[in-house]
Parts: C-alpha cells; structure tokens; sequence
C-alpha cells in the first residue's frame, strides 16, 4: 500500500510539480510532498556515463550507448545545466533503473520525478524504440518532453512543419500549425502541460497501489494515449474518469 508520493520539479519546463501534488493529494490516501530536481540530487561522477549508456543511437537497433569522452562531457554538463541537453531520447527502462538502486526506496513510497529528457522503451512487436510520456514503476519517470513527442500528431502537422522548413529553414511558431493544421494537440511549452501530466502522474501511484499499469478506456486520465487528440480527450476534457476509476479518484 502507498503511503507516500513525492514529486520532483523539472524547472526548465513547463510542468507546475506543486499544482500537480495539489490535485493529486485530493485523489489520493497518500501523503504528496514535492521536491527539487531529482537528477541533481543524485548526480554523481557515474551518472553522466550511465546516461550515455542509455542512449538510444538508431531507432531501429535494441542496443543503446555512446560512451565517447565527449558524449560523456554532454551528459556531464547537461545534468549540471538542463537548458542545454535536448535532442536525444533515452532508453527509460535503464534510466530507471540507474535511479533505483541510487534512491533503494520502498515501494510504500513512490518517486515522481518530472524529467526534461525523453525516454523511450523498445518494442519486440515492431521492432523500434517508442517514446513514452510515463515509465511506471519506482522511481515513476515522467517524461515532459514525452507528453509532447509521444503521441502521434494528426499527419497533416508533419507535412506543415516540413513545408514550413523547406521554406524558412526552421519550425514554424506554434500559432502557424494551430492555424494550417486540423485537430488539436499539444506542443513544447504548452500552458496546458500542468493539466496534461495530471493522468500520468496518477498512473504513477496506481500501479504501484494496484498493480494496473494504465485503463483501456478511451476518455480516463489513466488512458495511455498514443495519438494527441486522444491524449488531449483523456486528460483535458469531462469526465475526468471512467465509471470504475471515477469510484477511486473522482
């Protein structure tokens, strides 16, 4: 049974760690308390290379790692310095598991830690990494970069940004794709990333409290959404929740 949750910030993003153990504390027969950057608090001389261990290098080879002195120095100032990572996704299982044995906590106390990198898990059906906004489990990773790139955008966002490159050699604003681009979704720094998380950052606690990884119904905050305008019916629309979840959390 969890008694505990803490959440840990991720300062160069969007997420609001405090809002977000607000409303879970309302949901919830756990303490919720909220803390600083977990990657700074357990950074230390090995951290930096296991990071780079994790790296996913080709999106289509189950083996990850580039442990070149100067990947490691990337990973090294990264962590002191998160503005300057970007670019690079992470094998989210290994990550974890690197912060486990550094955190070696109870199961009765869940670690949430909001992370600025993005994690993916490898797929045996198909072959290729996937992007994911939340890895389950102690610590529960959640992926603020992920909540952006997981979910699949609707396709005609893809063929806007690449049109939109050909032509002006960078991404258009924001405003532009809301404007050329028909359904919606959500991009990096969105207002709406706080309200967003809220459904992960519960999975979080419900798997370790039932063992129930995500809900299979479309609509649920515990939805696992892997195309936005689901994504964004789950976790920014009414209900909140499913008839059975909504017994437990609403």
């Amino acid at each position: 049974m969890v008694e505990e949750v803490t959440l840990y910030r991720a300062p160069t993003t969007e997420a609001d760690a405090d809002a977000l153990a607000d409303w879970l504390a309302d949901r919830v027969d756990a303490a919720v308390t909220v803390d600083d950057r977990l990657l700074s608090q357990l950074r230390d001389d090995a951290l930096a290379e296991q990071f780079a261990e994790a790296r996913v290098t080709s999106p289509y080879e189950r083996e990850t790692g580039n442990t070149m002195l100067g990947i490691v120095r990337y990973e090294e100032r990264t962590l002191a310095d998160p503005e300057r990572g970007g670019g690079v996704i992470y094998d989210g299982l290994a990550v974890q598991d690197r912060l486990r044995e550094r955190l070696a906590a109870p199961l009765d106390h869940v670690h949430v830690p909001l992370v600025d990198r993005a994690l993916g898990t490898w797929g045996d059906h198909d072959g290729r990494w996937h992007k994911r906004v939340a890895v389950l489990g102690q610590p529960a990773l959640v992926s603020v970069p992920g909540l952006y790139e997981a979910p699949a955008k609707p396709e005609a966002y893809y063929k806007a940004k690449q049109s939109h490159a050909l032509l002006a050699g960078d991404a258009p604003p924001r405003e532009v794709l809301e404007r050329e681009v028909d359904g919606e979704f959500l991009v990096a720094d969105d207002p709406r990333t706080t309200d967003a998380l809220k459904g992960y950052v519960l999975a979080a606690y419900h798997y370790l409290e039932t063992g129930e990884a995500f809900c299979g119904t479309e609509g649920c905050r515990l939805y696992d959404a892997h195309r936005q305008p689901d994504l964004i019916e789950a976790q920014l629309r009414a209900p909140e929740f499913c008839e059975d979840h909504a017994d437990r959390y609403g």
